[in-house]
């Protein structure tokens, strides 16, 4: 096919005569349709990252306009940092969660978004090693068998905030029959769509949620009241970070899902478009990192490339990162809008309850899946241990006090899972006491 040339003022060239995609053909990266029909395929990504990015910040406490404005202002980094070579939305990681609740146990939301601008920082400076000395190293520090029992124990470690909002009373069993209704029309319409509102079966099922809630005198009259009195245009609620060891060792564990999920990103988008990206993985890292210094500097939460717009990308064929700054823009625009913001803050206990049921159970599903598409061996009793014992010291928040500082379920299941496998696998690698030494040697760190 033809493709025009690009001009002096866009980095993308007009993808053949911009109005449509052959059978079998993909709108690369550099790449775009015309630009009406790019800004349409940009709302689409804004409708696919919104259920799971406003999500987060309703379970973490943080502002929700705060977050969507700092979702977008981090994708557009993104971009600028990748030169516009990785098409992806930067939207709020659910791996922060858990850290984040125990961070601001005692220190606040300042302290947790201390802890989330060190670990930004954590992951940016992991990117520029990885551009430096290539990714082999993550593979080998992190194989299939260790990230998926990571993402497993984080799911896991959130049922109880489910539950009861982890000893708090809200959360499912505040509101039984909202938060019932609420899951089975995230469930009924997950089966029931097609396309992109099968993939916005969350969002539906807290709006079904919303509007029993509503109906039954649910809503919380306080948030119900600043809801009418928020203005329509205005700045986001901001909020300043905190530095204290203890919420910083709470939450730079979650680097390690996000090496994972941004390694996953940049190997789908290049599975799905042809070409081998492996030397933006460093890029990839950094921005992200960077993105999530920037929204914990300010009150937002932290990132990660999402998996939600990976699937507008493979229905549209579009990889095009024009409708990514597209998507980067109009995220911003919603954060200036007070009133959405107060709109969010209403959904009720019952509604989050039924909601994050079903997410954080995907969460845990996500691990098993890791391992499935790894191929992780079970026979192999170093995989075995690894996966059985880093699971249940997260799922049952195992915790250790040292003086000022408290590790988590998530922290010490993390480090379970990496000591484990690799002391475990050193040790039979030394003594040939395992099938994975017959098969031949791992990779070295």
């Amino acid at each position: 096919m033809t493709q025009s040339p690009t001009s002096r003022w866009s980095p993308w060239r007009l993808h053949g005569n911009g109005r449509s995609v052959t059978p079998g053909d993909v709108v690369h990266p550099d790449e775009r349709l015309s630009w009406p029909r790019t800004v349409g395929v940009g709302v689409q990504h804004v409708v696919a990252m919104f259920g799971a990015t406003f999500t987060v910040p309703l379970i973490t406490g943080f502002p929700p306009a705060t977050t969507l404005f700092f979702s977008g202002l981090g994708t557009l980094l993104f971009l600028l940092i990748t030169g516009n070579r990785l098409p992806s939305y930067l939207g709020s990681s659910f791996a922060f969660i858990a850290p984040v609740l125990a961070a601001k146990t005692g220190g606040g939301i300042g302290a947790a978004l201390g802890g989330i601008v060190v670990a930004g920082a954590a992951l940016a400076l992991v990117g520029v090693v990885v551009q430096l000395a290539g990714a082999r190293w993550i593979d080998a520090l992190m194989p299939p068998v260790v990230t998926g029992a990571i993402v497993a124990l984080i799911g896991l470690n959130l049922a109880p905030v489910a539950w009861d909002g982890g000893g708090s009373g809200t959360g499912f069993k505040s509101q039984p029959l909202i938060a019932v209704i609420t899951l089975v029309a995230i469930l009924v319409t997950t089966v029931l769509f097609r396309g992109f509102l099968a993939r916005l079966s969350i969002l539906l099922g807290v709006v079904v949620g919303w509007v029993l809630a509503a109906l039954l005198g649910k809503l919380d009259p306080a948030a119900v009241t600043t809801l009418k009195e928020a203005a329509w245009v205005g700045l986001p609620q901001f909020h300043a970070p905190s530095f204290g060891l203890r919420a910083v060792v709470l939450v730079i564990p979650v680097i390690l899902v996000l090496i994972a999920e941004n390694a996953g990103h940049v190997k789908a988008v290049a599975a799905m478009t042809g070409r081998n990206l492996d030397r933006d993985m460093g890029r990839a890292f950094l921005g992200d990192g960077l993105a999530t210094v920037l929204a914990g500097s300010g009150g937002g939460s932290g990132t990660t490339t999402y998996a939600e717009n990976i699937g507008v990308m493979a229905a549209t064929r579009v990889y095009s990162t024009a409708a990514y700054w597209v998507a980067g823009f109009a995220a911003v625009l919603l954060g200036l809008c007070p009133k959405f913001g107060a709109l969010i803050l209403t959904v009720p206990a019952g509604v989050l309850g039924g909601a994050t049921t079903a997410l954080y159970g995907l969460i845990a599903v996500l691990g098993a899946r890791i391992w499935i598409e790894g191929r992780v061996d079970f026979h192999d009793p170093v995989n075995l241990m690894t996966a059985a014992v880093a699971v249940i010291v997260g799922a049952a928040n195992y915790t250790l006090t040292a003086g000022d500082l408290s590790f988590n379920g998530i922290a010490l299941g993390t480090a379970a899972a990496l000591v484990i496998y690799h002391g475990m696998r050193l040790i039979a690698r030394l003594r040939g006491t395992t099938p994975a030494s017959r098969r031949g040697p791992e990779p070295e760190l």
